[in-house]
Formats: structure tokens, C-alpha cells, sequence
């Protein structure tokens, strides 16, 4: 045998060799553990094993390592890059997942870590399951998809890397460790002299209740996966497959006598919204979104008899339930994501109107109100609407009413369906007759009795088609299944076009 020429190698030094390289790869992982615990932060597995079931993990790239030609770099080329990929299970249903690695390169987007990313969202893509991205500093830019796209910010997110998750469909932020902005506190201070700190500019209470780019602010990174996999369970894997329906233990004639006296006898006073849905939804479970911005439109998920819904529904509570622009936007971006999805939307109507003024009027409540209008008419799942109290004016339009194509709009007894409230309209209407009456006051009082008459109650309404039933409070969780079991079959012929102009 020539001296050049090397004997094979046999299958004990090949799989000594794996050995090798797989205990050099978890000596990455040990080393990755220990910084991110001395942060008080969990490494890039950690977050990836407590997301998913237990053992179902697999790994993929195990051993990519950057391709550099700079010197310094070469010096150290860890197993695996920056980022761990894979797939496994969340109770039972396949997903797709990417942790970044803060502890490897700061997390840091490089050549390999794109590719790594962009073959398993190519993976999830081809297979048609969720993925998940776990942000901890750079990650690569999420195209636009048919399955679920979630991501988690669980460290440092700057720069460009954020919006990769701002175009995801759920970004989930923890208090106090992540932080996601496009230019840093040391920036702004040298360019505009503001004085700001990372939590205050870019922090998860700053994203969830003043931006709204985060949808869920956790208190840990633990709560944060928990809440990961519970939104899954109200998503399809992808857009083609029916919603995940969960074996019902609420009983679907339950009547809820409470929800009679749920509306306040005066108009004027608020109620939670949020106390009728979960007297109505199976076992009083409602996982709100964006619970903390645009607190006057409430909306998140819940089941009717084990099938998830979209419940979307003026808050009283806050801003006497007024829509202005960042209640719209909210409101239509939640309703794209059910339609995307072919999750039926359930919608509760007490609004009094538009904000006005002139700070909504110039900032363009007519462009961003027709957002919500255009995302209910576009939606081609099951709309049902519940009126429950005021149905006023182009808000009460809106609000996914009979006019842009609801398939079935219920009204309580206590529903006020007219172009807006009394006092403004009998203002507006009676000007001159109140102006020339000899006692003003009870001349506009008497007027307003008139008209509280005649279009405080839902059978004006009713009377047009503009309601198709009048039911007591307590019957609407049965009238509900029943409406949303007869709507399964509903087909809608689409437009031969890519896609419509929604006014952004």
C-alpha cells in the first residue's frame, strides 16, 4: 500500500468520530446554558424543550458552522451557528421551530444562521405546519406564508432583525429581559437629545400597551412558552386544514341566566364586555390579544362547543367603547388573522360612534376605520354579531353588521340600532323646533322620549332585515353553536384577483 495512500476507515473510528463531534456540539450547549443562566435566562434548547412535548424535539443542522474568511472568526466555529432548528410536537400537532442563540456570537444573523432559518420555515412551509421563531437578538426576514407564524422575543431584538417578527402573526415579549427597537436609547439620545432607557423605549409594557407591535407581554420566559402552545391550540397547521376542535365538556344548550342583567338599565354606564363572552364561551375560557393596547375594542379566542372562534367586541368599559384608530387597526388586523386562518368570528356591537375630534380626524380615522370595515367585508368565514346594547351610526356599520355581509346578526332586547344617540340626534333633527318653543328644556326632553321610543329597541331594525333575531341574553351560547353549526358548510366565490386594496 503507497505510503500516500490512507487505509478506510472503519465503522467504529466513523462512529467515534460522531461521538466526538456530537460531545463538542454539547459542550456549545453547556457553555450556552451557563451564560444565559448567569443572565437569568434560559439557553436556546431549554426554551426550545419546555415549548414543545416532551421528547419530540429533532434537531436539524446539528453541525452547520459559519463559512468566514475573517481570520479572527475562523478562530472559533461552533456546532450548529447561532441558531438551533428543528421540529416536534405541541399536544400531538407537528411544528416547525428556530431558537437563536444569544450565548453563540450574540446571537448575531449570519450566512449559516439565514440558511438554517430559511430551511425550516421552507420545511414548514412544505409540510404545512406552524413555525415558531424564538428571537434573542438578529434573525432572518419571515416571508409571508399560509401556516401560523409566531414568534417569541426573549432577549435583544435591533435594528433590521425586528422585523422579521413584526410581520409574524403573534409576537410574544417578556417583562423586563426583551427588548425590540429599531434605533437604541445611545442613537436617539445623540440625534433628537431625548433621554430614554432600553424597558421605557423598547420593552414588552412599551410594545404591548403603546405600540401595539407585541401581542402578549409575559411575566417569564416560561410563561411566555406555556402561552406559545395555548395559542396553538386555537390554530389550524396551515390554512387548508379545519381549526383544531377540542372535545367539549360545557354543555352547548347551557343557558346563563346572569348574562339578563348584564346590560346596565342606563345607557350611560359601562360594563366589561369580557363578563358576557366568558358566560358564554365553553368553560369561560378567552385568550385575549393586544389586552393591554387599544383597550376600547376587545379581541382574542375561544370555543363554542370545542371549535375555536374569534371574538371581537366593543369595551364600554374603556372609552365608553368608541372606535378610534388604533382600536380599528387592532380590530382589523385580528379579523385578517381569523379569515386567514378559517376561524368563524364572532362579534359583540356597543358602540356609540367614532372618537371625534380633530387629533383623529387629521391623523385619518375615515382611512384607519376603513380598515375594520374592508377586513369584516373581506372575511369569508362565519360572521355572526351580537347587538348587544348601542348600534350607533357608520361605527355600528362597522362593527360587522348585516349591511357588509354578516351572516347572522342577533339583538338582545336592550339593542339600540339608529344613526347616532338621542341627544344628538333630536340637536341636530329639532333645532329650530327646540330654539322656538316657549320651554326648551322640555320641549328637547319630550323629544327625545320620542325618540328613544322609537329606535331605543331592536324591532325598528328588525323590521328591515338589519336584524335577523331578537333573542333573551340567556339563549345566545345555544343560538351561537346552532348558528355557527349550520354556517360550516358556507362557501364564498372569490374574485378572480390576487388579493383586494385594503385602505393601509
Amino acid at each position: 500500500m503507497s505510503k500516500r495512500q490512507k487505509a478506510p476507515a472503519t465503522y467504529e473510528m466513523k462512529l467515534a468520530q460522531l461521538q466526538e463531534l456530537r460531545e463538542a456540539a454539547g459542550r456549545v450547549e453547556r457553555e450556552s446554558e451557563r451564560k444565559q443562566h448567569d443572565r437569568g435566562r434560559l439557553s436556546a434548547r431549554e426554551r426550545i424543550h419546555k415549548l414543545l412535548d416532551p421528547g419530540s424535539f429533532q434537531e436539524l443542522d446539528t453541525f452547520a458552522r459559519h463559512r468566514t474568511h475573517d481570520f479572527e472568526m475562523q478562530k472559533k466555529r461552533p456546532w450548529g451557528d447561532a441558531v438551533v432548528t428543528g421540529h416536534g410536537t405541541i399536544d400531538g400537532r407537528r411544528v416547525c421551530v428556530f431558537s437563536q442563540d444569544f450565548a453563540v456570537f450574540g446571537g448575531s444573523l449570519g450566512e449559516v444562521m439565514s440558511e438554517k432559518i430559511c430551511k425550516v420555515m421552507d420545511l414548514a412551509a412544505k409540510i404545512g405546519c406552524p413555525v415558531i421563531g424564538i428571537n434573542d437578538s438578529g434573525g432572518a426576514r419571515i416571508q409571508e406564508g399560509v401556516i401560523p407564524q409566531v414568534s417569541l422575543i426573549m432577549g435583544p431584538c435591533a435594528g433590521g432583525a425586528v422585523y422579521s417578527p413584526a410581520i409574524t402573526d403573534f409576537v410574544y415579549m417578556v417583562k423586563g429581559t426583551s427588548h425590540m427597537f429599531i434605533t437604541g436609547p445611545d442613537v436617539i439620545r445623540t440625534v433628537t437629545g431625548e433621554d430614554v432607557e432600553f424597558e421605557e423605549l423598547g420593552g414588552a409594557g412599551a410594545h404591548s400597551e403603546k405600540s401595539g407591535v407585541a401581542h402578549f407581554a409575559c411575566e417569564d420566559e416560561e410563561a411566555c412558552l406555556q402561552d406559545a402552545r395555548y395559542l396553538l391550540s386555537f390554530l389550524p397547521s396551515n390554512n387548508l386544514e379545519p381549526t383544531p376542535r377540542v372535545l367539549p365538556t360545557d354543555d352547548p344548550l347551557r343557558m346563563e341566566p346572569e348574562l339578563d342583567e348584564i346590560v346596565p338599565a342606563n345607557p350611560n354606564k359601562p360594563y366589561d364586555v369580557r363578563l358576557p363572552v366568558r358566560m358564554i364561551v365553553d368553560d369561560g375560557e378567552f385568550y385575549e390579544v393586544h389586552e393591554q393596547y387599544a383597550t376600547n375594542i376587545v379581541c382574542g379566542f375561544a370555543r363554542l362547543d370545542g371549535h375555536a372562534v374569534g371574538i371581537v367586541g366593543n369595551q364600554p368599559a374603556s372609552m365608553a367603547g368608541v372606535l378610534d384608530i388604533d382600536a380599528s387597526v387592532k380590530a382589523a388586523r385580528f379579523v385578517r388573522t381569523c379569515d386567514a386562518f378559517s376561524i368563524p368570528l364572532v362579534a359583540f356591537c356597543d358602540v356609540p360612534g367614532f372618537l371625534p375630534g380633530t387629533t383623529q380626524e387629521w391623523d385619518g380615522i375615515i382611512r384607519h376605520g376603513a380598515k375594520l370595515l374592508y377586513a369584516f367585508a373581506e372575511a369569508t368565514v362565519p360572521k355572526i354579531t351580537i347587538i348587544t346594547r348601542k348600534a350607533y351610526g357608520g361605527a355600528y356599520v362597522v362593527m360587522a353588521s348585516k349591511h357588509i355581509g354578516a351572516d347572522l346578526n342577533l339583538a338582545w332586547p336592550t339593542a339600540e340600532v339608529a344613526v347616532m344617540g338621542p341627544e344628538g340626534a333630536v340637536n341636530i333633527i329639532y333645532r329650530r323646533d327646540i330654539a322656538g318653543s316657549p320651554t326648551p328644556e322640555a320641549r328637547r326632553e319630550r323629544l327625545m322620549d320620542d325618540y328613544r321610543a322609537r329606535f331605543a329597541n331592536p324591532y325598528s331594525a328588525g323590521e328591515r332585515g338589519y336584524v335577523d333575531d331578537v333573542i333573551i341574553p340567556h339563549e345566545t351560547r345555544p343560538k351561537l353553536i346552532a348558528a355557527l353549526e349550520a354556517l360550516q358548510t358556507k362557501r364564498v366565490e372569490r374574485p378572480k384577483r390576487k388579493h383586494g386594496n385594503i385602505p393601509l
